[in-house]
């Protein structure tokens, strides 16, 4: 009973096209390829999650991936550990001079006094 209605999509239609032009031994190591790889990536998964479980129950910490990635990954630019500095109070800056946010030494723009001149 055919409706005329595709029932795969349009990636697996070409896959078998491409299939198709293949010899019988090429199509069928492709295929084989393919569901080795998706049965290899659910036992990775799968494995996975036992060792988290495990990890869980048995109160170790849980496994985290060597590489990550996003805004935990930051690689070489990650900062550098440093050692804590003793905690010594800080003398306040002297009034002559601002700092900080405040200076912006040859950037400043040109203070302009009172009667309009520079």
């Amino acid at each position: 009973m055919s409706v005329g209605v595709p029932l795969a999509s349009g990636k697996s239609e070409i896959f078998e096209a491409l299939l198709k032009f293949m010899p019988d031994w090429v199509q069928i190591t492709v295929l084989a390829l393919v569901i080795l790889a998706v049965l290899a990536s659910w036992a990775v998964k799968l494995k996975r999650r036992i060792d988290r479980r495990r990890a869980l129950r048995s109160g170790a910490p849980v496994p985290v991936p060597a590489q990550r990635s996003g805004a935990d990954h930051l690689g070489p630019y990650a900062p550098q550990a440093q050692a804590p500095q003793p905690q010594s109070p800080q003398a306040p800056a002297p009034q002559g001079q601002p700092s900080g946010a405040d200076f912006l030494g040859s950037y400043a723009p040109p203070q302009t006094r009172q009667d309009g001149t520079a």
